[in-house]
């Protein structure tokens, strides 16, 4: 272990196996306490990643995308995401990870990444602050290859009812204008879909995989992860966003499975997409609300 920046880098050999982390984090939150009151002080990496042909081809199937020549845009959240679950799922870390809902992220990504490349990535806890709710914390992670950022995103974590330290933590990511006007298409959305990411995203969150343990977590029903919506979204501009762009998106109102939605998109003056997802029962009821281009 060394320290960098006041957090101390902790290297990981290989892929983490993630069901362990998740079994060990449900069984603590269990107990009465066991939460700290800040942020740890850990940053961990991976260095000499390579994406596997065929979970490319499998999360591409899931969430709608082209296997081409480039990453797509989101792709690389899941080289972040297991070292976010090994992080929150620590004893330091201050929130329960069971029930962590998925309330906004930003994306950039820097330049085109190719499949081919092979890439580090590093994932730390930032920006630990109240909210009406509960209390959120953001998962910063970085992708590198030869030493140059190409990928970063900064997932942000709800745990309603939580508490955290009060003070001044930086600004949330701000929610992009909603479009309006017709749909441009309609969302079928199964009810296995939580289940089927889970299977190529790791994230096996109880509130996505089945009505009871999502019951369980305050949910009338399960829900589909934030990042599959987010996903798909970006799968339908595929092709209209250039290779170094930036994609924020804020989730409103959870998609209960199984559900039928609209997605709304606009293109503005500047070049960038707007884009809403909408229940297809109600279109006041907004789900997603996007923003990505150069």
């Amino acid at each position: 272990m060394t320290a960098v920046a006041q957090r101390t880098v902790t290297e990981l050999a290989g892929p983490p196996s993630l069901g362990p982390y998740y079994a060990s984090a449900a069984a603590r939150a269990a107990l009465p306490g066991g939460t700290g009151r800040s942020l740890p002080a850990t940053e961990l990496v991976r260095r000499g990643v390579t994406v596997d042909p065929a979970h490319l081809a499998d999360y591409a199937r899931v969430c709608g995308f082209r296997v081409g020549t480039a990453l797509p845009v989101t792709y690389p959240h899941m080289l972040t995401f297991p070292l976010q679950v090994v992080l929150m799922a620590g004893r330091s870390f201050p929130l329960p990870l069971p029930g962590l809902v998925h309330v906004a992220n930003r994306i950039t990504v820097h330049r085109a990444v190719a499949p081919s490349e092979t890439l580090d990535v590093r994932v730390w806890a930032d920006r630990f602050t109240p909210h009406p709710k509960g209390a959120q914390v953001d998962l910063i992670g970085e992708v590198s290859a030869g030493g140059e950022t190409v990928w970063s995103g900064r997932s942000t974590y709800l745990a309603r009812g939580a508490r955290a330290p009060e003070g001044a933590a930086g600004p949330d990511i701000p929610e992009p204008p909603v479009p309006t006007g017709p749909a441009g298409a309609l969302w079928r959305v199964p009810g296995d879909i939580g289940r089927r990411y889970a299977a190529v995203s790791g994230d096996v969150n109880p509130i996505h995989l089945h009505p009871l343990t999502a019951r369980a977590m305050g949910f009338p029903r399960a829900i589909a992860h934030g990042m599959w919506t987010a996903a798909h979204a970006a799968a339908a501009l595929e092709g209209r966003v250039p290779d170094a762009c930036t994609y924020d998106v804020v989730f409103r109102k959870p998609v209960l499975l199984p559900a039928r939605a609209e997605l709304v998109t606009s293109h503005g003056a500047d070049g960038a997409w707007g884009l809403a997802l909408r229940s297809a029962k109600d279109v006041e009821k907004v789900h997603l609300v996007g923003r990505i281009g150069g």
